[in-house]
């Protein structure tokens, strides 16, 4: 696949480095040309850096891997109001929440991935790899975790799936995009546990 990468954080590296392996090509831009450069001669080929703009161009999915504070300067950069993400499989990663807490920041019933869906006109907003640390996606040999997933197009969720196994994840459907605030939710409670010192998996129930 074709796939943009708007950031350069450890996020964008972790997937990019699977991605890459994966024989995917990557185009990257972040705020930072110097950075963009640095992070593509560690992906090796395959992978170049552009600007925001040239990443969305022509693309079979664009991550948006910034914070979520970020991500409307991201997308403008990137001429999202235009509509230069029609038809085109965006991924958000992105958790609005307190650091350390978890509270989530968007207005009550929202969700990011619905305010990004309507900065980017056109574009299929697909709620996914949010819940796990970037290192999760450079371990080797770990058994698959399941990601959950939440967007209303059959084939963008068909792209973000093929491109969740391909860094060994398992993709799970929730449901449509109204569904992402009930995912970034969790995602808040899962920070709120972990910085209680607390772990997460222990607090939800196994099916049996």
């Amino acid at each position: 696949m074709r796939i943009g990468i708007l950031g350069t954080g450890m996020l964008a590296a972790a997937l990019g480095q699977g991605w890459a392996r994966a024989g995917h090509e990557l185009a990257v831009a972040g705020r930072s040309p110097a950075k963009a450069r640095e992070l593509v001669t560690r992906l090796g080929s395959g992978a170049y850096a552009v600007t925001p703009r040239q990443a969305v161009v022509e693309r079979d999915a664009v991550l948006l891997a910034v914070s979520w504070q970020g991500a409307e300067d991201m997308l403008r950069s990137a001429g999202a109001a235009d509509g230069s993400l029609a038809g085109t499989a965006l991924i958000d990663p992105t958790n609005p929440v307190d650091h350390g807490v978890g509270v989530v920041r968007t207005a009550p019933g929202e969700s990011m991935a619905q305010r990004i869906a309507g900065l980017s006109p056109g574009a299929h907003v697909v709620k996914a790899f949010h819940l796990f640390p970037a290192d999760q996606w450079t371990k080797d040999g770990e058994p698959p975790v399941t990601v959950a997933m939440a967007g209303a197009d059959p084939d963008a969720l068909r792209v973000v799936g093929e491109l969740v196994r391909d860094v060994g994840g398992v993709p799970a459907v929730l449901g449509s995009l109204d569904r992402a605030r009930q995912l970034e939710e969790v995602a808040g409670f899962v920070i709120g546990l972990v910085f209680a010192g607390a772990d997460p998996g222990s607090a939800v129930p196994r099916s049996s």
